[in-house]
């Protein structure tokens, strides 16, 4: 009697809303979910991305960009993604190149500035807009607060940055000179920290296969801006804690988020190091080897940019990185990828199933079905977008010479999707049936999954229980 009771006066007030005269209507701000103004936001900043790039002066070096290119580029530098149809280094100028990074920063700040609404649990009365958002996240970490929060995405973006760039400069100013320096160190640390992938050099970073400090400091940036900024404020607090003898307690979430993330770096750099120690790592001494072996383990699941030519990889190294892509970063982050915190619970999942065990765990906690179960949705959606991109960029790429390496296209479509930006050398040979399969899969890539779980997420209000009666089904 009480939920029906409850219904009917959401009935009633929607009613009043809408249909009796004189009273006022919700305007169309207002009626806005916040997945919906969440990708409104990122087609809005693709499109004036495309303008500026055809319409503002001095922006290349030669013959501007058509409109698919424009389209292409700019939707790889908002997605933070970094597949190129041209080379940045030599088609634009320092004002092009420029351009191109005020879209990877306001890509990045505006996926950041709508996971932290999403994640970060508010132990408060909110707005319905920020309650929507916030939804199914309460119990995550209450103990850090949203204000704090979102001021902590501006001053760790900018920090790191700025500190990274710094670092490069100093590194590179020997080999580039005290001014020639200067710009590559900026827009490498905005891109890697952004994990963009976007370089100003034409081979990336092929060039620094022996310079393990220049790597050093890109790791560093790529990692930290892949572990999402929950994570990053939750480890400034446990330091701030210990520093005034305060007890801190880190949260399931950055557990887990840590404990996946530094797995995932071991197994991959043990696995390349195996797989490209007599390939493409042959020509350097042992100790770049292993290093450049890391660097591979840290950009794949990420960043995009690469010291070796993946043309040349192993195939065993080719599909290490298309899993490791599919994985990706973490949540609140900028990278890409299904995430590590999704990868972690069908696998913790996968293993209190296959133990008996009705409740999934870790870390002395449980984990609600609800959550374990969008986890699951997002895979498959995540994977069946992944497996129709395939499809469509392997039918239409029928016309090429290498038509029979269907890893090439495999690692293409995984990169786009998963905003990665890694390629075999497909992207600028594309037909333009390809170029838009890429475009769309970078898009969909970026604010699709994250969309989803915010759909998944919000549960409508005044939705009555329901289910139908049950009946099994025969499995395997």
């Amino acid at each position: 009697m009480q939920r029906r009771s409850q219904l009917n006066s959401l009935q009633r007030t929607r009613i009043g809303r809408w249909d009796i005269p004189g009273v006022h209507k919700l305007s169309l701000w207002q009626r806005v979910t916040p997945p919906q103004l969440f990708v409104a936001s990122f087609a809005v900043l693709i499109v004036l991305g495309t303008l500026g790039l055809k319409f503002l002066p001095g922006l290349y070096t030669g013959e501007p960009l058509n409109w698919l290119d424009a389209l292409f580029t700019s939707t790889s530098a908002v997605c933070v993604t970094g597949l190129i149809v041209v080379d940045t280094a030599t088609y634009f100028t320092v004002r092009g190149q420029a351009f191109l990074l005020l879209l990877i920063q306001l890509g990045g700040l505006g996926m950041l500035a709508f996971t932290s609404l999403i994640i970060v649990a508010l132990g408060r009365r909110l707005s319905l807009r920020q309650e929507a958002l916030a939804t199914g996240a309460r119990d995550v970490a209450p103990h850090v607060d949203p204000r704090r929060l979102t001021f902590a995405i501006m001053r760790f973006t900018f920090v790191l940055e700025a500190l990274g760039a710094a670092a490069l400069y100093v590194l590179w100013a020997p080999r580039f000179g005290w001014r020639g320096a200067a710009w590559p160190a900026i827009f490498h640390s905005v891109s890697a920290f952004c994990n963009a992938g976007f370089s100003t050099f034409s081979d990336s970073l092929i060039g620094f296969q022996q310079a393990p400090l220049s790597l050093g400091v890109v790791m560093l940036l790529i990692v930290t801006g892949g572990l999402g900024f929950l994570t990053l404020e939750e480890g400034y607090l446990r330091y701030y804690a210990g520093r005034t003898e305060q007890i801190f307690r880190i949260s399931l979430h950055s557990r887990l988020v840590i404990l996946a993330t530094t797995a995932l770096l071991l197994l991959g750099w043990l696995l390349y190091a195996l797989f490209e120690w007599n390939a493409t790592l042959k020509p350097l001494p042992v100790g770049h080897r292993v290093w450049n072996a890391l660097f591979m383990s840290v950009t794949s699941r990420t960043a995009g940019f690469n010291t070796i030519d993946y043309a040349r990889a192993t195939d065993s190294t080719n599909f290490l990185t298309i899993l490791l892509m599919m994985v990706g970063g973490s949540p609140g982050s900028t990278a890409g990828g299904i995430k590590t915190t999704t990868f972690a619970l069908i696998g913790l999942l996968a293993w209190s199933r296959l133990r008996g065990r009705e409740t999934t765990s870790f870390w002395s906690r449980s984990i609600r079905d609800e959550t374990s179960d969008r986890a699951v949705g997002l895979f498959v959606i995540a994977f069946a977008i992944v497996t129709t991109g395939i499809f469509l960029l392997t039918a239409a790429e029928l016309a090429r010479p290498d038509n029979g390496r269907f890893l090439i296209r495999m690692f293409e479509a995984v990169s786009a999707f998963n905003t990665v930006g890694l390629s075999m050398g497909m992207t600028p040979e594309l037909t333009v049936s390809g170029r838009w399969i890429v475009i769309l899969l970078m898009f969909f890539g970026r604010v699709g999954p994250l969309t989803l779980a915010a759909a998944l997420t919000i549960r409508r209000s005044g939705e009555i229980g329901f289910r139908y009666a049950y009946e099994d089904v025969v499995v395997g």
